[in-house]
């Protein structure tokens, strides 16, 4: 039973009680139109056998959906499906540059093509290493002149043909100072390097006036900074992409779940959301919440496409 300070939306309660993958269809109601929401537009991983998009998720704001967290493949359907308006959108942010986090980026771009969105959108991104482009040169490969997708070229400049100019932007992913460079009349973004392996990857704060959520992305939580960077936060978005027995380079990249239960419990969150959840991890669900929930007590929530949580 939820604790009476735990104050979600009547919704996320409904969607608690229905099957996995019935929880959201094209009849069931979406997002609330006040206060700020968490619509996950996917909670898979990168399988093509799991029925689920690639980890994504969409903040709404008082009905107008205002930040996106990565752009998994199936996003982009995703967002139409949501009912989103791309002209709401302030920014897109991303955790880390695997495909199974950014492959829909271009669709994004070119689907957006008449819609009418003058002004420019802000693409964050980690900062590169010896093995990975930062976010700049990824944006540029992509869809920069000599990029895979020239054509689209002219978006990163105020001619575009799309009415607006992406302008990505490079976040570190080295060291331990916070980012904390984006902020408008909506929402203020900060961001924190976390260990995900050799890959760059941040984990990304998004402040709603008095309202909090964090999303982790993958890290593996070898230098714990999550528990400081989303200490009490409203949600905390993480990925359950291993079970609790899982060891070698799986442990390295990904927090297991007796991990995740302890960050959030340490960092006095109020609501835990599990989303990139991978073949390996569904099917086991009984034995990842025992083992977080011996470490957390607030709730927990196993995350399905287009399902939408309350703040």
């Amino acid at each position: 039973m939820l604790k009476p300070e735990h104050t979600f939306r009547v919704w996320a309660l409904i969607v608690t009680l229905l099957p996995a993958g019935m929880a959201m269809g094209q009849d069931a109601p979406f997002c609330g139109d006040q206060g700020v929401w968490i619509q996950i537009l996917g909670a898979g991983g990168p399988e093509l056998d799991d029925g689920q998009a690639g980890p994504s998720y969409l903040v709404w704001i008082d009905n107008q959906a205002r930040l996106l967290i990565d752009t998994a493949s199936g996003s982009a359907a995703r967002y139409d499906e949501a009912g989103a308006d791309f002209n709401d959108l302030d920014a897109i942010a991303l955790t880390h540059l695997h495909a199974s986090h950014t492959t829909d980026l271009p669709a994004f771009v070119e689907g957006s093509a008449n819609l009418g969105r003058e002004r420019p959108l802000p693409v964050f991104g980690p900062s590169g290493n010896e093995a990975y482009p930062d976010t700049e040169t990824f944006v540029s490969r992509l869809i920069g002149p000599l990029g895979a997708y020239p054509y689209l070229a002219d978006y990163l400049t105020y001619n575009s043909s799309g009415g607006y100019k992406v302008t990505p932007r490079n976040v570190p992913a080295t060291g331990s100072r916070r980012w904390a460079r984006f902020g408008n009349e909506h929402f203020r973004l900060s961001a924190i390097p976390v260990q995900h392996g050799t890959v760059p990857a941040i984990a990304w704060r998004v402040e709603i006036g008095d309202q909090l959520i964090v999303f982790a992305g993958d890290f593996s939580n070898a230098k714990n900074v999550i528990t400081e960077f989303a200490r009490d936060a409203d949600a905390l978005v993480v990925s359950h992409a291993i079970p609790e027995n899982a060891r070698g380079q799986a442990s390295e990249l990904f927090a297991q779940p007796s991990q995740i239960g302890r960050v959030a419990s340490a960092a006095g969150v109020r609501m835990l959301i599990l989303g990139h959840r991978t073949n390996r991890t569904r099917g086991v669900e009984s034995l990842s919440r025992a083992a977080i929930e011996a470490e957390y007590s607030n709730p927990l929530l196993f995350a399905n496409d287009l399902e939408c949580w309350g703040l």
